[in-house]
């Protein structure tokens, strides 16, 4: 008895990304607002961080809202009808409930149903990672448009009288459409992870501990000089493969969209890849904080904003953070 040949799918040789969307918190918070519990100023923070103010959101506002308004945006603007989308990815270390996913509610807002659906939980490198599974998705044939979504409410996961990292976060979520292009136009992804760093980054308690009322409940917390260091001097490396990978220079760059981590940092990394003043940097931590997954497509929807001439262009984008996890990727932008 011979054995049947097994089919296999396979999708479009090229991927692009062909829309972005956004949505941020519905209130700016300056940085006056915050210095009185951790005994700081606006001076201190500007210094240290860049931040001039933070977008965070309604307290009945959550993580999905978010994330399906910059959804149902990106989509919009993308031109591909709702019911065309294949599959949903949201990026979120916020999402209020462990269970149902995030990617499953916001597939049905936006009228994607019955969308495949997950969600993805990588931190601050969470966008790059669903962009390169949406690039495979689509190249393997199991999906031909696919939404990925940052989305965060860190607002609701920060405890204001630490110093580390409270005073830093922001509300908001960031979307793109990602689909079949005639040439190529989403480079090889970088990515990985460092556990042995777990510590540096992530929530100081468990779920466990909390409801057993031997911890607080769990917020955010970070060792700043550790991940200062790994961030400009790990991920340049980083960076730096996801740009040859892509068979291109960094003179070739049109933008730089780096996680919105740190002003400092954005800078450091900057100069360390030696990137020309002709390259377009995202610095939308400025105004809108660090929001973690979702830094990365509110900095490039920015970006596309204030410069429409970067449309066609190609942009190194990275993503890095608690885990220590990481990803970059280099894109033409829409």
């Amino acid at each position: 008895m011979s054995t049947p040949t097994l089919r296999q799918t396979q999708g479009a040789a090229h991927t692009r990304i062909y829309a972005y969307g956004a949505a941020r918190g519905e209130n700016f918070v300056p940085n006056d607002d915050l210095v009185g519990p951790i005994d700081s100023s606006d001076e201190w923070i500007r210094q240290r961080t860049g931040i001039v103010t933070r977008v965070r959101a309604d307290k009945d506002t959550d993580a999905i809202d978010l994330a399906a308004a910059a959804a149902r945006e990106a989509v919009e603007k993308s031109g591909v009808a709702p019911a065309d989308i294949d599959a949903v990815i949201v990026a979120t270390i916020s999402n209020p409930k462990q269970t149902p996913s995030a990617s499953a509610i916001v597939a049905d807002r936006i009228g994607a149903n019955p969308a495949a659906a997950y969600d993805v939980n990588a931190a601050c490198a969470g966008f790059a990672y669903g962009v390169g599974q949406a690039d495979a998705l689509v190249r393997a044939g199991l999906a031909k448009h696919v939404v990925v979504v940052g989305a965060e409410k860190l607002s609701d996961i920060v405890d204001p009288t630490d110093r580390s990292i409270s005073f830093l976060l922001g509300d908001g979520a960031g979307a793109v459409v990602v689909g079949p292009s005639d040439t190529p136009g989403i480079g090889p992804t970088i990515w990985g992870s460092d556990g042995s760093k777990a510590d540096a980054v992530g929530m100081n308690a468990t779920l466990n501990e909390f409801r057993d009322g031997t911890a607080p409940w769990p917020t955010l917390r970070q060792e700043g000089p550790t991940v200062f260091r790994w961030a400009v001097w790990e991920m340049v490396k980083v960076a730096r493969q996801a740009i040859e990978a892509a068979g291109i220079e960094p003179a070739d760059l049109a933008a730089f969209v780096p996680h919105q981590a740190n002003m400092r940092i954005i800078d450091e990394f900057a100069k360390q890849l030696g990137l020309p003043e002709t390259v377009i940097i995202g610095r939308d931590i400025e105004t809108t904080g660090n929001t973690s997954a979702a830094s990365i497509p509110l900095a490039t929807h920015r970006l596309l904003e204030e410069h429409p001439e970067l449309s066609g262009g190609l942009a190194l984008q990275i993503g890095f953070g608690a885990g220590l996890v990481f990803g970059a990727q280099v894109v033409v932008l829409p």
